[in-house]
């Protein structure tokens, strides 16, 4: 499990958090169970490390507030809109034995064991996270599919999923799909034997040699001949009369 140290804070004015930002740290706030509302900060530096990591918003965390610990759960991260840096935290209790819903993430394993991935098959994801209800101390790091042996036209459905009898899936009534191994969109076209490759390259040479000449003359002599037979002939001009 992961920790962060935090400090409580008791600002009032939008002016006091703003010192607190631009000390190098991040508002944030606890909430959930019979407890009130705690306000803390935290280290932006550290924070920061926490969320680059995968699942930041779906692993528990505890919380290391002035020599007490509390495990919470990171729900929302606000972000600066120009700079992109985290401005705002919001983190729940983690009580035992209280439900929570919560997204977990889709990984697959094994995909280079699917004979259906080795033929070209193309893995589409429908679902890259599943909603799930569970007991905050029950929370799967994730929902992992096995491609071993699975063929194009397969499909993984929420049913062949294997979870702890406390965590259901929030859609209910219904065996929605998360991935499916589909056929390759583009399918390569075949090559052509070289021996019909050469005939039709000498279909084609045939052919530009006849549109080239026309009996024993060249073309271009044939045509000028033409166009001299076209050609109206020459008036006569009438004498002058005397």
């Amino acid at each position: 499990m992961n920790s962060l140290e935090a400090k409580i804070r008791d600002n009032k004015t939008k002016g006091q958090l703003n010192a607190i930002r631009s000390d190098g740290k991040v508002p944030a706030i606890i909430y959930g169970g019979e407890d009130q509302n705690q306000k803390v900060s935290i280290s932006k530096k550290l924070l920061k490390t926490f969320i680059e990591r995968e699942n930041f918003l779906s692993n528990i965390i505890t919380l290391n507030i002035d020599g007490k610990s509390q495990n919470v759960l990171p729900r929302e991260v606000k972000y600066h809109i120009i700079s992109d840096e985290p401005t705002h935290v919001d983190f729940l209790r983690v009580i035992p034995g209280v439900k929570i819903k919560i997204e977990v993430p889709v990984k697959f394993i094994n995909n280079e064991k699917s004979p259906g991935l080795k033929r070209g098959g193309v893995l589409n994801i429908v679902r890259r996270k599943v909603e799930l209800k569970c007991p905050s101390e029950k929370i799967p790091e994730s929902i992992t599919l096995d491609l071993d042996g699975i063929d194009i036209g397969e499909s993984f459905k929420i049913s062949s999923v294997k979870l702890d009898a406390e965590v259901t899936p929030t859609i209910q009534g219904r065996d929605f799909v998360i991935a499916t191994l589909a056929a390759p969109t583009v399918m390569k076209e075949p090559e052509k034997p070289a021996e019909e490759e050469a005939t039709g390259g000498e279909e084609a040479t045939e052919g530009a040699e006849a549109v080239a000449v026309q009996g024993d003359k060249p073309a271009s002599e044939v045509n000028k001949k033409e166009s001299e037979d076209k050609k109206p002939a020459d008036k006569k001009i009438p004498e002058e009369k005397k």
